[in-house]
Formats: structure tokens, C-alpha cells, sequence
């Protein structure tokens, strides 16, 4: 039998593994065809393209361009080429804070309001090109105003809504943005976040500002040397019909900031075609989403998962996609599993972070519901540990859903290395084998590449995780600032794209996450990936959460510092300590065992959910000086808690 790739498929064909293995090598040994084949499939161009690629990674010359000379508008991608089929089908299932409230937008509905909003968006002087900021909640409008911009070929800026003020002022001047669209406040969890007000203290150092206001009673009240908007006001009044504009396949569609640790955020900018072939492509194979699916990502799209797998991706393919305004506890610990049965979720997509804190939680909120309708399940953000893989493969997909357990970043736009759910088998905690037309490499710190072939048996290999090809959706620049681009991305490894992540990979050719590279511990030589103790220490049934850090230690020179959360009902104690020690112990080894634990009711945690092990170092060091701008994040008061009970090494 003839072996195919993926475009010999029908659409409503699942992957096999013999598929993957030729469509990988053939993405990799005719990349310019296969992304040619891709475009065409996936995309509608006003204009074919000159040139498919044109890319060099060189630090002298880092450039990177897709589909050069091609025409097309993303918002047509997304909405309007879907009409003639798909006008009353279901495109965007809005879910509120509140149990009781949501909405299903259809795709004509969905034209209508995104035309209403582009037109709001002109008449308030949008312009192509014009930088738009947008900080608002997870309500339809977010959606509106992103595909709004990309309809007049505005470029947006999405400050995630849970940011400070000054946060968000960073982000309107680093992007040199004139409008901002806001809303009177965000409902999360039961509680109301002052967006309004945050925008207000944001920008009244700053001049010329036009804010749009949406859901406000008098936005004009407010004294200010900038100009406000009601969008209700607008609405009424707005043409349902909004011609798009014809971009270039290259233009900017958007810039988003990357929270930021350390240093002055990063914009990085995301270019029109490149960027939505790839987030339409990995969300079609990653998901094996088909029609008549009802597909979940859970995250808020102030961040790079909500651009790629809540609209740009799912709405590319004509999907219906969820958006969610509440958190996984509120009102209590089963929301996520009676929202998948409420609207028959069939793809749900979370992060590591949610999984753990709802496994510790207990299994009666999620035994309680159905959950029958899910197909696959998804995580993002963070490696995942392996019991935490176990338990949502076992207890939320009753052992029958394959996990997608992806790894990408901003700066990739999309998946680079994830399983494709029927084509590769799984391994818990692995993120598998990369997506086509994809080139990892395995690098150690002298540049050498240690095996950049995964699909051939191999030796256990570590070390920094590069790739050594470009790709349609990765990142072109950090905005006003190319040489901070080349610096942080193409000059550790030169010639490479560094992606700042540790990783390894096994006899299989199956890459494993191993955190960033600054999260790898030296002890006595034995350099130990930080997730690995962390996997360690939450096998135990006690543990809801673990963060490791590394601290300097006289004789070791680098130590193990274990920050503990504990599951519900549990108490800390010496004995409990003990068996953690004894665990890693005998999960690793005696090196990788924590010199110091310390029980701890939270985890500094990033507006996104991830753990902010900067801040964790900082404390293990005694380094309470240089914690920089803690305000930003989800929970500030757990840092306090965490200085308080410091426990002296």
C-alpha cells in the first residue's frame, strides 16, 4: 500500500502514525512545498504568493518572511469565507463568570458585530497600521475588537485584563498606541476587576488617548486630557457592513507583550498569513478537530493560547470555539466538568496549573459529572507532571481521551513539538515528537547539535532546546527593538533559534520538557531539571503543588530549595518532610533530594497561571530587595506569606 500524507486525506480523516512519519520527513525535506500544499488547503488569498520562504537565523542577518507577496485579510479567513455553509453555525459559545449567563454567537451574527465594531473602530479614527490597544474580560467583544483590527488591518495589542495600570501604560507607550478599548470592569470569580479605572490611572500622564468604553454608563464623566467613547452609543448606529482591507501576507496583524520576569516586556509581532496557516494547521491536526465539534480552551486571550486556540486558530477552520470568563473554582471545584457537559465539549484545553490545583481539589467534583462528549484533552503553559497527566487522563477522560500535551511559546505562534492524538503514542510528561515541518535540536553549551534527527533510535540525550528551522508562525521581531530579538533568540546558539527551554531526549526519539534553562540545578556537577524533583515530590498523595528552586549552598554549590502546597485537609509536619525526602530519593536519586521544604499555603503565580520561579529563587537566596514588581501578578499576598515563613537554610 501506497504510504500518504496528510493532504492525500479526506478532512474528516484521523492521522496515522504511518502518515505523521512520511508527511514529518517530507515537511522537513520539501519545506517549501508542504507549507505551499498547507496555505492552500488551510487559507483564502486575494493574491497568490512570489516566494513561500525567505529566512537566514544568522545574528548578522536575522530575518524571517512567509508567503511574500501574497494578499489576504485574516478577518475574511476567519469569518466571512465561512458564510455560504457555515452562517448558522455556532462560532464563538460564550460562557460568563456566572453559571447561569451565556450566549451562542452564530457566524453570521459573528460578521455582523465584527463589521460593527471595525466600523466603530474607523469612525473613531482607526487607521491601517494604527496600534490598538485592548484590555478588556473574556466577553464577545474581546473577540469583536481583535477581529475588528484585523479587518481594517489595525494591529492590536491585548494587555491581559487582570494587569496594573502601570502594566498596562508600559504597554501602551512601548507600542506608541493612540486608542485603547476597555470595559467598566471584569467579572472574575465573583469578584469585579476596575478596568476602567485601570485605564484611566494608565493613561493621565499621557496625551491624545481615545478610549473606547464598552458596557460603560457615562464614560464621559471622567476628567481627562483624552478622549472617551460609549460603545453602546456607537453601536446603534454603526453599518453592519464593513469592507476588509487587503494586507500583505506580511503585515502585522498583532503585538503581545510577554509578562515580562525580568527586564522591560518583550513585544513580540505576529505577521497576518504566516501566523494563521500555522494556528489554523496545529489546531486541526493537534485537536483532530471535525465538524460538528465543540472545542475549549480555557485560557483568556490576553495571552498567546487565547490568540492561537481560542479565535485565530478554531475560527480559521470554521470550529466553534468557547470562551470562558470564570475560573476553574468558582463557584466551585467542578465548573470546568459542568461546563463540558452543558455544552458537550468534545477538545478541552487547560493548563498544568488548573489540572493539579483540581486534582487536589478531590475526584468527587469531577466524578459528579458526565463528561462523556470529550474526545481529547489538551494542556498548555508548563510541562506536565506525570502523576498530574495520569490522574486527568484516568479521573476527567475515564481513560478513553488521548492527551495532547503541547510545547510552544509567544514567540512560536503555535505548537512546535505535541502529540497528534491517534498517530503518536503517548508517554505521561513527554511532549512527544515535533509537528511537521518543525526541526528540533538537542544542543549542548558548546553550539554542538546532539541528535537532530528524532525520528531514528537513539541514546538519552539533555541539554538546550533550539530549533533549526524557521516556521510560518513564529515571531518576526520584538517591536521597536529587532536587536533585543536577535540577541535573546539567536545569539546563545548562533545560527539557531534558542528557545530558552532545557529538554531531553529519549532512546524514542520523544522530546521531555525539562523547564527553562535557568530552572536547571547544579548539585555537585549533577545538573537536575527542576521538573523532574517536582514530579517527584507531587507522587505523594499529600501534595497538591511543588516548585523547586535552586539556592547556592557552601559545599554543593547549588542546593534544592522545595516550595510545598499541600491538598486540602492536609497538615505540614517533620514526618511528612521525611517522606518527601525519601520520595525523591528513590523516584531520582540521593543528589536530587531537597536540602531544604518549606510548606506553603500558595505558589506565586503569573496573571496566566504560571509559577513565578524568579521570585521563588529570589526568597530561597534571602533576596528580598530584588523581587522586583510583585503587583502584577495573580496572587502578590503569596509572597508576603512566603517571606514571613522563610525558613533559614
Amino acid at each position: 500500500m501506497t504510504k500518504q500524507n496528510i493532504f492525500d486525506n479526506s478532512p474528516t480523516s484521523r492521522v496515522t502514525s504511518e502518515q505523521y512519519e512520511t508527511t514529518y520527513q517530507e515537511s522537513i525535506t520539501e519545506n517549501d512545498k508542504f507549507w505551499g500544499k498547507a496555505a492552500k488547503q488551510f487559507l483564502t488569498f486575494e493574491k497568490k504568493w512570489d516566494k513561500i520562504s525567505d529566512w537566514s537565523f544568522k545574528k548578522d542577518d536575522v530575518h524571517i518572511k512567509w508567503f511574500e507577496g501574497a494578499k489576504l485579510n485574516v478577518c475574511n479567513n476567519c469569518v466571512d469565507r465561512h458564510l455560504p455553509k457555515r452562517a448558522s453555525q455556532i462560532a464563538i459559545i460564550w460562557e460568563g463568570d456566572n453559571p447561569d449567563q451565556s450566549k451562542k454567537i452564530t457566524y453570521s451574527e459573528l460578521h455582523k458585530e465584527v463589521c460593527k465594531f471595525a466600523n466603530i473602530l474607523k469612525n473613531i479614527g482607526v487607521k491601517k497600521s494604527d496600534v490598538v490597544t485592548i484590555y478588556m474580560p473574556m466577553i464577545p467583544e474581546a473577540a469583536y475588537a481583535m477581529l475588528g483590527c484585523a479587518r481594517i488591518g489595525a494591529i492590536h495589542s491585548v494587555v491581559f485584563g487582570g494587569f496594573s495600570s502601570e502594566a498596562l501604560k508600559g504597554r501602551i507607550e512601548d507600542g506608541k498606541s493612540k486608542f485603547v478599548i476597555t470595559t467598566e470592569s471584569g467579572n472574575r470569580g465573583g469578584k469585579k476587576t476596575p478596568l476602567l479605572e485601570n485605564v484611566t490611572e494608565a493613561v493621565k500622564s499621557l496625551e491624545g488617548i481615545k478610549i473606547l468604553v464598552i458596557e460603560s454608563k457615562n464614560p464621559n464623566t471622567q476628567e481627562s486630557k483624552n478622549q472617551y467613547f460609549n460603545y453602546s452609543t456607537l453601536h446603534q448606529t454603526a453599518s453592519e457592513e464593513c469592507a476588509y482591507e487587503i494586507m500583505d501576507a506580511e503585515d502585522p496583524l498583532f503585538i503581545l507583550y510577554t509578562s515580562g520576569s525580568t527586564g522591560k516586556p518583550k513585544g513580540l509581532v505576529h505577521t497576518s498569513a504566516g501566523y494563521l496557516l500555522y494556528t489554523a494547521i496545529t489546531h486541526k491536526y493537534t485537536f483532530d478537530y471535525q465538524d460538528g465539534d465543540i472545542y475549549w480552551c480555557t485560557a483568556d486571550v490576553g495571552w498567546v493560547t487565547g490568540h492561537s486556540y481560542i479565535i485565530y486558530g478554531p475560527l480559521a477552520n470554521g470550529a466553534t470555539t468557547l470562551m470562558f470568563e470564570g475560573i476553574p473554582t468558582y463557584p466551585d471545584a467542578s465548573r470546568f466538568w459542568q461546563v463540558i457537559d452543558k455544552h458537550k465539549i468534545t477538545q478541552f484545553y487547560t493548563a498544568p496549573t488548573a489540572i493539579r490545583s483540581l486534582m487536589g481539589a478531590g475526584d468527587n467534583f469531577v466524578e459528579k459529572t458526565s463528561r462523556k462528549s470529550l474526545r481529547i484533552l489538551g494542556t498548555v503553559g508548563e510541562p506536565i507532571n506525570p502523576e498530574a497527566w495520569r490522574w486527568y487522563h484516568k479521573i476527567v477522560g475515564s481513560s478513553n481521551c488521548p492527551i495532547v500535551d503541547t510545547w510552544w511559546q509567544t514567540e512560536t505562534g503555535g505548537f512546535l513539538i505535541t502529540p497528534l492524538p491517534y498517530a503518536i503514542p503517548q508517554k505521561p510528561g513527554s511532549a512527544t515528537k515535533p509537528f511537521f515541518g518543525i526541526k528540533p535540536a538537542i544542543v549542548d553549551d558548546k553550539n554542538n547539535i546532539l541528535t537532530s534527527n528524532p525520528q531514528l533510535p537513539i541514546p538519552t540525550v539533555e541539554g538546550s532546546l533550539c530549533i533549526l528551522n524557521s516556521w510560518p508562525g513564529q515571531a518576526r521581531t520584538i517591536w521597536g527593538d529587532h536587536q533585543r530579538f536577535v540577541e535573546t533568540y539567536f545569539t546563545t546558539f548562533p545560527g539557531k533559534y534558542f528557545s530558552g527551554d532545557g529538554a531531553r531526549q529519549d532512546e524514542d526519539g520523544y522530546f521531555w520538557i525539562t523547564g527553562r534553562v535557568d530552572d536547571v540545578i547544579n548539585v555537585s556537577g549533577h545538573r537536575l531539571g527542576t521538573a523532574e524533583v517536582e514530579s517527584a515530590l507531587v507522587l505523594h498523595h499529600s501534595i497538591a503543588e511543588a516548585a523547586v528552586v535552586g539556592y547556592p549552598h557552601d559545599i554543593k554549590g547549588q542546593g534544592i530549595y522545595a516550595y510545598v502546597t499541600l491538598k486540602q485537609n492536609i497538615n505540614p509536619s517533620d514526618q511528612l518532610k521525611k517522606e518527601l525526602v525519601e520520595l525523591v530519593k528513590k523516584e531520582i536519586s540521593a543528589i536530587a533530594k531537597p536540602d531544604v521544604i518549606q510548606f506553603t499555603p500558595a505558589l506565586p503565580k503569573t496573571r496566566s497561571g504560571k509559577i513565578m520561579r524568579r521570585i521563588l529563587r529570589k526568597i530561597a537566596e534571602n533576596d528580598f530587595g530584588n523581587l522586583g514588581d510583585t503587583r502584577t501578578l495573580l496572587n502578590p499576598e503569596a509572597v508576603d506569606e512566603l517571606i514571613k515563613n522563610r525558613i533559614s537554610k
